[in-house]
């Protein structure tokens, strides 16, 4: 399934650049909202665009190099944007937008072991992190507190004591290494009647450890304070979520500087997918969309 950029005008119409500004894109993925910007504005508006996903980053590339010549592509993570910016020789952006959602291009790409639909090694890193630490060893050397918190923190998952102790038991037998193991010890895990939901049984189990395999809520943590200190005054700042624990932390750090009356909020309410998009993209059902402008330095 082709990769969709989701809220892609919403995104930029919201960000208000204007010719002369500086974009950091900070999760460029297939350059969907980058390459919005380059189409509008050319070369009048710097790009700055990171992922950690160096796969990302060369596709993305050879988009947008097609569109501009004033960008600038690097392989890191967004947590570490200031580093990047300052690398650059620029001391402040107009603009930042993070879309935390995992791309269809990495969710698709074999040998990553993001989904449970293709047997494939319990990786679930992204490219470029570390190899010696993935899913697999999460599983089969954390205990069974640790694993039950995570799957319960990081998924949200309500048969998560069930799935861990399950997990503990056949891993004595046998190690996990694939991800139609762990599809499997889910399912024996939970009764027949969430088998039969919208979601998959495994997506909240998924989810989880590919959070904790990636530390991205760490990393979003990092980011959200990094990148406000990175924005200038009248600058604006976006980040798209897709699941209720990343949502809670942008709202929460978008509320606290309102309340500092450091920065204002461009909308009451989260932007959401329209029934058209969720139509042609059932991906973008749970995206959340917030926005906020600086109005004073820290």
């Amino acid at each position: 399934m082709a990769h969709v950029t989701v809220l892609l005008h919403e995104a930029i119409d919201n960000l208000d650049l204007k010719s002369g500004e500086i974009l950091l894109d900070g999760t460029l993925g297939a350059g969907g909202h980058s390459a919005l910007v380059a189409e509008r504005f050319g070369d009048d508006v710097e790009i700055i665009g990171l992922d950690r996903d160096p796969e990302a980053i060369q596709r993305s590339e050879e988009r947008l190099r097609t569109l501009t010549t004033s960008a600038y592509f690097r392989n890191e993570s967004f947590k570490n944007l200031d580093q990047v910016i300052d690398s650059l020789g620029i001391k402040k952006v107009d603009a930042i937008l993070l879309d935390l959602g995992i791309s269809s291009d990495q969710l698709d790409a074999e040998g990553r072991g993001f989904s449970f639909q293709r047997d494939e090694p319990l990786s679930m890193t992204m490219s470029g992190g570390d190899k010696d630490f993935d899913a697999a060893t999460i599983l089969n050397t954390f205990d069974e507190e640790a694993l039950e918190l995570i799957i319960r923190g990081f998924g949200e998952e309500k048969f998560s004591r069930r799935i861990a102790k399950e997990i503990v038991e056949r891993r004595e037998i046998k190690s996990f290494a694939t991800t139609f193991e762990l599809v499997e010890a889910v399912r024996a895990a939970t009764p027949t009647v969430y088998h039969r939901g919208k979601l998959h049984p495994a997506t909240r189990t998924f989810q989880a450890l590919r959070i904790a395999v990636n530390a991205e809520l760490t990393a979003l943590e990092e980011g959200l304070e990094k990148g406000f200190k990175s924005l200038s005054v009248g600058g604006r700042f976006a980040v798209i979520t897709f699941h209720s624990l990343e949502d809670r932390i942008v709202k929460q750090f978008f509320k606290n500087k309102v309340v500092e009356e450091k920065a204002v909020a461009i909308s009451k309410k989260p932007i959401t997918p329209t029934e058209e998009e969720i139509k042609e993209n059932p991906r973008s059902r749970s995206a959340k969309l917030r926005v906020i402008e600086k109005q004073q330095e820290e």
